[in-house]
This record gives structure tokens, sequence and C-alpha cells, in this order.
């Protein structure tokens, strides 16, 4: 791909971002809730909300009963106790974990109903949807994520250098057996195998521990409870990027710092408690302000142009216009210009928002060939910044650029109006 056009438009060096700020996980109150913000280049990359006693059941291992199978479907619902069901899919899990039957993998028995399975909930709820449930369990850490079920050793698509791969595929390999695969994350990127290792010698001893408590406890018990949103912001956010770790909630301050104490004591120091009752936290970073925008319709851009954000049951559409720019340059440069903003701030409001499903991009459409190539790199650059799988498809003959982003918690917009009721 070129990386200059035509003489007087526009260069992408130009258009590359600068090295990327350290970035600061701040943990608050908003309404009776724990709001969790990722700031990044002074701007707020992703938002979070929950209950002080979380309602979400994603990541959660429960054991539970199966009321009924769906043939025409293929699937199954099963009761996780206190009248919540969970949709299992009887094609995507071809093993199954029995109950009376731990702590092995079950490929030749058939599910049936009243069998209680032990499950883990792959996705949250999603307005009249179940959550969708696994029996493929998962143990993430902070480098990698150990897989029940399947036997593979596999690495983030963000992860390039296969001389390392080969490396540190050898080596877990080794260290794995046929029960589990591993999956390296990408934070696990110029780490020593070693570590990678240790961690997963530690998530084998989790899984071992909970298959013999299971093995035990009566259905419709809760296993193992995921980690609440600010500790999951520790583990996921990319290895060396944070600044600070800054929350003005005792007991958060207290479960953080026991937690990077175990599992990240190198950023152990950035953890401070803050206490300045003049100005709150949360309008020293102006979350109100970024939630506000989370919500929004209609989002600005520097240049005058603006994104329409649409999120709807089967698909979001982002609509790019011209708005108010007046640019003095050709119609081709002002176009690339404001797609080329338009593109980062898509990749981070698909973010800041929690956006996932098929993403539909209507950018101004354009003329030359160049500058659609120059588009896409921009926004492959900004998507890359994710932590949440996310694609860029393809732009197709209408000129719509299509992404899909994996779906894991509730979109933010969901979280902000039931915290509101």
């Amino acid at each position: 791909m070129p990386t200059r056009v035509e003489k007087g438009t526009i260069n992408l060096k130009h258009w590359k971002n600068t090295e990327p700020r350290l970035n600061k996980l701040i943990v608050t109150k908003w309404k009776g809730t724990i709001l969790t913000a990722l700031m990044a280049d002074c701007k707020c990359r992703s938002l979070n909300l929950e209950q002080e006693v979380s309602n979400s059941l994603l990541g959660n291992i429960y054991i539970g009963k199966v009321q009924n199978i769906v043939k025409n479907i293929n699937a199954a619902f099963v009761d996780l106790g206190g009248g919540r069901t969970g949709y299992y899919s009887l094609t995507e899990n071809r093993t199954h974990l029995f109950a009376d039957r731990l702590p092995a993998l079950c490929p030749d028995r058939t599910v049936k109903q009243g069998d209680e399975l032990v499950v883990q909930v792959a996705r949250d709820a999603v307005k009249t949807k179940d959550p969708v449930l696994s029996s493929y369990l998962n143990f993430t850490g902070k480098y990698a994520v150990l897989t029940m079920g399947k036997n593979q050793v596999g690495f983030s698509v963000k992860i390039r250098d296969e001389k390392w791969k080969e490396e540190v595929k050898e080596y877990l390999d080794a260290l794995k057996d046929e029960r589990f695969g591993v999956i390296v994350r990408t934070n696990a990127m110029g780490a020593a195998k070693e570590t990678i290792g240790r961690e997963l010698l530690a998530l084998k001893e989790r899984m071992e521990e909970l298959l013999s408590k299971a093995a035990c406890r009566t259905c419709y018990s809760v296993l193992e409870s995921a980690e609440p949103s600010y500790i999951a912001g520790l583990r996921d956010t990319y290895a060396g990027s944070l600044e600070a770790i800054i929350t003005d909630i005792p007991e958060c301050h207290k479960r953080m710092k026991d937690y990077l104490k175990e599992n990240q004591p190198d950023d152990a120091a950035k953890l401070k408690f803050y206490e300045d009752s003049a100005v709150p936290l949360i309008k020293l970073y102006s979350l109100e302000s970024a939630m506000e925008e989370a919500s929004g319709r209609r989002v600005w851009l520097k240049s005058g142009g603006y994104l329409v954000i649409e999120p709807t049951e089967a698909l979001t559409v982002v609509d790019v216009n011209t708005g108010k720019y007046t640019g003095k340059k050709n119609v081709d440069d002002t176009i690339l210009k404001i797609n080329l903003e338009a593109a980062a701030e898509t990749a981070r409001q698909l973010c800041l928002r929690n956006l996932s499903g098929i993403i539909i991009v209507d950018f101004i459409d354009m003329t030359k060939e160049e500058h659609k190539k120059l588009l896409l790199a921009r926004l492959e650059e900004e998507l890359r910044k994710d932590p949440v799988k996310t694609v860029l498809v393809e732009m197709t003959k209408l000129g719509l650029v299509e992404i899909t982003r994996k779906k894991v918690r509730r979109p933010f917009y969901e979280m902000l109006k039931e915290a509101r009721e």
C-alpha cells in the first residue's frame, strides 16, 4: 500500500498515531453502581457499570439441570437456579461435564432432560435472549487462558512473532495434558515462556480444585464466580500499559491491592486511593460526560464532521457525515480527512459503548482507490487497540465497511438504562 497518495493529498504518516500515552484505570461509584473506566490519551476508552452485588452471570460456573431439549435447534435449556435459565448449544458443545461423572469429559453420552451439567456462562443475557452456556470451561489469567475440552495451544491473532510462538508452543505442550488446551493472550507478547508456564500450572491447579469441589456439590451450586469488572480491567489491560490505578472505594482498593500483590506485583505501586473530597473522582475525570457520550446518538469530530450511531437488534450502523466541516482543500481531500478521523473515533466508540456483533460503517463515499486503502489501513490500526476480538471484514461494492466484534458483556447503554431505573 502506498504511504503517500497524489501530490497535494494526505500522507499516511501524518495520520498515524504518535506513541500512545499510558492508561489510567479509574474505579468509583455512581448511583449505587461501581463504575470502571479506562482512560487513554486523555480520553475515556471503555466504561463498565455493575451493581455492588453484580447481577451479571458472565464467567460464572454452575451445576445446572437440563430443563428441556429443543431438537429443531439442537440445543438444551439449562436451569441454573434462582429462576435463571441458560441456552446450551448441543452443536457447539460436543463434550459434556456430567456432574455424576466428574472429572471426566463425556463425548459419548447423550444429554437428556434432568441431567446435571457443569457449565460456564460464556455470554451474558442480552435483552430477551438467555445467557449462553458452555461445557468448555475457561480459566483466565493475565497471560493465558486454560480451555477445557480443547486440546490445542493457540495464540492471540495480535501476536505475529512466529519464532516466539513456536518456542512457547513447544514449552506449553510439555506442560499440558489431553484434558485442556491453552490460548496465549496478547498480554503475553515478550513475556518469558517460564512466566507463562507458571501461570498455566496455577490455572491447571485451579481447574482441578473446581472439578474436585463440583463432585460433592449439589445441583444449582455456583462453583466459581467471575471477578468483578474492575479486577477484570486490571487483568485484561495490556501488560506495561498502566500508568495509574485510582479508586475512592475502600473495599475495591483492598481487593485490587490483594489481586495485584498475588498476580501483578509489577503494577502494585500504581494503585492509589483517592481521598480529595473537594473534587470527586468522577468529576476529576469527567466520567459523567463520558457516560453521556457513550449513550448519545451523535458524536462530533474535531473536523466538524460527525458520526450517527444506531444499535439495532440485528446489527449496529455507524453513519459518517461531513457536518460543519468547511475545509478549503479539494473535495477528495476533505472527504478523506473526515473519514480518517471518523475511523479512529469509530474504533474508540465501539470499545467505549461495548457494541458487538455485526457493525456496518457507512463512510463518506470516496472515488480514489488509494484513499480507500488508506482509510482501511487506519481503521485496522485503530481496531487492533481493542482488547475484545474485533475483525475488519471488508469494504463492500457499495462502500460499506463490515466489522465484527465479539459479544461478551452487555452494551453500555443497557447498563446505563438499568442503573437509572
